[in-house]
C-alpha cells in the first residue's frame, strides 16, 4: 500500500488512507529523532513521538488492524550507563537524560499498554547507533563523510572539523537494521522489546582513519571547539543476545563495506550541492 506523507500529528490524518482495510504489518518509525532538536523543543518531540503514536495506533484500530506492530524506540532510553556494566542488555531499565528519550520511552509504554488491550503482536526494538547511504551531515560519520568527499574533489583543504571522537559507540549497518526489523515482524514475541546492535565498540577516531584510507587521503583532524561537548557516555556497546535468540539475526555486514557504501554516496552527493 502506497501512502503518501501524513502528517501524524492531526488525529485521523490517516483514516482515509486505511480505507481499503489494514496492512497486514506495521514497523513505526515516523518521528522527531535529532536529538539537540529535542532540547530545542521539547513539547514538540513529545507531540510528534508520542502523541503521533497514539494518533497512528488509533487509526490502525478503526480500520481493523490485526496484525504485527513494532514500535522503534532507541538505545537512547537507557541513558548514561557505567562501563563495568556493558554490555547494555534489555533487562536496563531506561534512563533518558533528553527529552527525545523521554519521548521514546513514552511511546514504548503506551505501545506497551495497547498490546494488553489488543490482538496484535505489538514489539518494541531499540536500535543503537546506525549509518548507511542517504544519512543526513547531522550526525559523525556522514559529516566526515562529506568533508572527506569535499577534499577528494579539492572542494576544500585537507583537514576535517569534528567534535569529540574519543569516545566508542556501537554502530550497525542501517540494511542490518532493517532485517532485524523485518525478523521481529515474523517472530518477535508480543509485548517483548529488543536491542538492535552490533554488540561491537567501534571508536570514532578508528572509523574517521578508516574512511581516510578507504578514500585514499591523508587528512589533519582538527577539534572544533563549538563541537567539543564532551560525551556523558564514553563507551557504548549493546547485547543482541535476545534478538538473536528469538529470530537469529545477526550482523552480516562488514564496517569496511559500510563505511565505503557511505563514501561512495557523498561523493554523489557532494557533485549536487
Amino acid at each position: 500500500m502506497e501512502v503518501p506523507r501524513v502528517d501524524l500529528g492531526k488525529p485521523g490524518a490517516l483514516d482515509e488512507y486505511l480505507l481499503d482495510g489494514p496492512p497486514d504489518a506495521v514497523i513505526h518509525l515516523a518521528g522527531q529523532t535529532f536529538v539537540p532538536q529535542s532540547f530545542k523543543d521539547p513539547a514538540g518531540t513529545l507531540q510528534v513521538n508520542l502523541l503521533g503514536t497514539l494518533n497512528l495506533l488509533e487509526s490502525l484500530k478503526r480500520c481493523g488492524f490485526s496484525g504485527a506492530f513494532l514500535f522503534v524506540s532507541s538505545g537512547d532510553v537507557y541513558g548514561q550507563v557505567a562501563e563495568e556494566q556493558l554490555p547494555i542488555t534489555e533487562a536496563f531499565l531506561p534512563r533518558p537524560r533528553n527529552p527525545y528519550g523521554v519521548s521514546k520511552v513514552a511511546a514504548e509504554l503506551l505501545c506497551q499498554q495497547w498490546s494488553f488491550a489488543e490482538p496484535w503482536r505489538m514489539m518494541v526494538a531499540r536500535p543503537f547507533n546506525h549509518i548507511g547511504v542517504g544519512q543526513k551531515a547531522d550526525f559523525v560519520i556522514p559529516a566526515v563523510a562529506r568533508q572527506i568527499a569535499r577534499i577528494r574533489q579539492g572542494l576544500q583543504d585537507a583537514f576535517i572539523e569534528v567534535g569529540d571522537i574519543d569516545v566508542t559507540r556501537d554502530f550497525l549497518d542501517v540494511r542490518d537494521v532493517l532485517t532485524a526489523y523485518f525478523g521481529l515482524l515474523d517472530r518477535g514475541a508480543t509485548g517483548e522489546t529488543y536491542n538492535v546492535c552490533s554488540g561491537r565498540e567501534y571508536r570514532v577516531r578508528d572509523l574517521i582513519g578508516q574512511m581516510a584510507t578507504l578514500a585514499g587521503v591523508e587528512l589533519e583532524i582538527r577539534q572544533d571547539p563549538q563541537r567539543m561537548r564532551r560525551a556523558e557516555q564514553r563507551r557504548v556497546c549493546g547485547s543482541h543476545a535476545k534478538l538473536h535468540a528469538q529470530t537469529g539475526w545477526k550482523p552480516a555486514i562488514a564496517m569496511e563495506q559500510t563505511l565505503q557504501a557511505v563514501l561512495d554516496d557523498w561523493d554523489a552527493r557532494v557533485l549536487r550541492e
